[in-house]
């Protein structure tokens, strides 16, 4: 229902959108207060730089990742576009959210994809990659203001971002390196804030 008076606003009004739930959030309102409003900017700003809309059934399986449950979809249902939905709106506290998959191709991949909607909802980005010898890149970011998109980035700053997305295996033992780190500029990680899990049955099974 929000959607035709969505499609009036330009671009820079959506991506305004992010700053006005913000200080909503900051006046006291809940992240459920603003799902639909923030469901409908995302949709809308998607049909505009992915050229891709979320379909209503998406809008279903965003809700049930927001309320942490399990929502089961085949390949070629769009998880990935669905994903974007829960993970606005749990970036917009400012306090991170991981999106957790199985290897590193899906990972960086998924993020390239995503990249330009979050980038117009002003939302930055960060992608952890498998350590590797040599000169290999490990992590990337994409801060809300750049245009170049993904750059190679500390790890640190990969996490710093409203997105990260990364491996299972890579988010797991970050975390166990921050738990052994002697000091507290060597963790990479913030506090962990809200997960969204791809591939839910090889990762957590």
């Amino acid at each position: 229902s929000l959607e035709a008076s969505l499609k009036l606003l330009t671009d820079r009004d959506l991506r305004k959108k992010t700053i006005q739930f913000r200080k909503r959030l900051a006046c006291g309102e809940k992240l459920d207060d603003l799902l639909v409003e923030a469901f409908a900017t995302v949709r809308e700003t998607a049909r505009r730089v992915l050229y891709m809309r979320h379909f209503d059934v998406q809008l279903i399986g965003g809700i049930t990742l927001h309320e942490g449950r399990i929502a089961e979809m085949r390949t070629g249902e769009g998880k990935t576009l669905a994903a974007t939905l829960s993970a606005y709106l749990n970036a917009l506290p400012a306090q991170g959210v991981h999106i957790i998959t199985v290897n590193d191709y899906l990972a960086k991949r998924d993020a390239q994809r995503m990249l330009p909607l979050y980038h117009a909802l002003g939302l930055s980005l960060g992608v952890i990659q498998s350590h590797r010898g040599g000169d290999e890149a490990t992590s990337f970011y994409c801060s809300a203001d750049d245009d170049n998109g993904l750059r190679v980035a500390t790890r640190k700053q990969a996490y710093s971002a409203d997105i990260t997305y990364g491996t299972n295996n890579e988010f797991g033992f970050d975390y166990l390196r921050d738990n052994m780190a002697l000091h507290l500029e060597e963790k990479s990680q913030r506090s962990l804030n809200h997960a969204i899990v791809d591939e839910v049955d090889p990762i957590l099974i």
